[in-house]
C-alpha cells in the first residue's frame, strides 16, 4: 500500500482558519485551537446581532415618530391606534422616513386621523 502524506492537507486547513481571525488579537489569530474557538464565538454574535440590529432599527423609527407627532398633540401609541383605526396601513420605517424628511407628507397623515 501506498504512503499517504496528509500535510499540505493539514496546513491548507489551518491556513483557512487562520485568513477567517485576520486581525484578531493575542493567540486568537495565530493558534488554530484558539482562532477555531473565535470564530465560532463570533459566528453566534453574529447571528444575535443581526436580530438585535431589526429591533434597534425599529426602536429608532419609534422614536422618530414619537419626537414630530408630539407637536400635534399626540403620543405614539395613541397615534398608531388612531391610525389602526382609520385602516392606513403605512409601516414605521416609512412613517419614520416621512417625519424626518418630508414633513408636509406626515402632517397630511396626522390631518387625515385628527
Amino acid at each position: 500500500m501506498t504512503r499517504v502524506k496528509r500535510g499540505t492537507i493539514k496546513i491548507k486547513r489551518r491556513q483557512n482558519i487562520l485568513k477567517q481571525v485576520k486581525g484578531y488579537r493575542f493567540g486568537r489569530s495565530t493558534k488554530k485551537r484558539q482562532a477555531k474557538e473565535a470564530i465560532a464565538h463570533a459566528g453566534t454574535y453574529a447571528f444575535a446581532h443581526r436580530k438585535d440590529k431589526k429591533a434597534d432599527r425599529r426602536r429608532l423609527w419609534q422614536t422618530k415618530i414619537n419626537a414630530v407627532v408630539r407637536k400635534f398633540g399626540f403620543s405614539y401609541s395613541k397615534f398608531i391606534d388612531r391610525l389602526k383605526k382609520k385602516k392606513i396601513e403605512v409601516d414605521r420605517k416609512i412613517l419614520a422616513d416621512l417625519a424626518e424628511n418630508q414633513p408636509e407628507s406626515f402632517e397630511r397623515i396626522i390631518n387625515q386621523i385628527k
